[in-house]
């Protein structure tokens, strides 16, 4: 982790006013529900920061649908992307630590929080579908 990793992300959170808690080395939890970001990771691996939130559980059914959807999603993304992880799906985004500043964390924690709020209903009718 870059030395002064700490004290930019956690000033980035102060001027963001963004409630947030350190969780482990090099890791926080934002939990801004005004925000729309209800449980965002933000984690820094050498020299990257990556935002990671579980958006919700892979469907049973209907599942080339969904993984249909979903890649459109994508194609509609500013920042950052749908992923699946295990049977998780989440939405992750990578920023270089080295040249973000303030302004391009704020556009990637804006994008994640809009694509939550305005995805969520469209993906979550694949897991009440019977």
């Amino acid at each position: 982790m870059p030395a002064n990793a700490k004290e930019k992300l956690e000033g980035f959170f102060i001027n963001l006013e963004l409630a947030y808690e350190e969780v482990g080395d090099a890791m926080w939890l934002i939990t801004d529900d005004e925000n729309g970001l209800s449980s965002v990771v933000v984690y820094v691996q050498e020299e990257l920061v990556t935002l990671r939130a579980k958006v919700m559980d892979v469907p049973t059914e209907n599942r080339e649908a969904f993984f249909e959807d979903l890649l459109r999603l994508n194609a509609e993304m500013v920042h950052g992307a749908y992923a699946i992880e295990g049977e998780s799906v989440i939405l992750v985004d990578s920023l270089e630590f080295p040249t973000m500043d303030l302004e391009e964390f704020q556009a990637s924690l804006d994008s994640t929080g809009l694509a939550l709020a305005q995805h969520y209903g469209r993906l979550s009718k694949y897991t009440q579908a019977k």
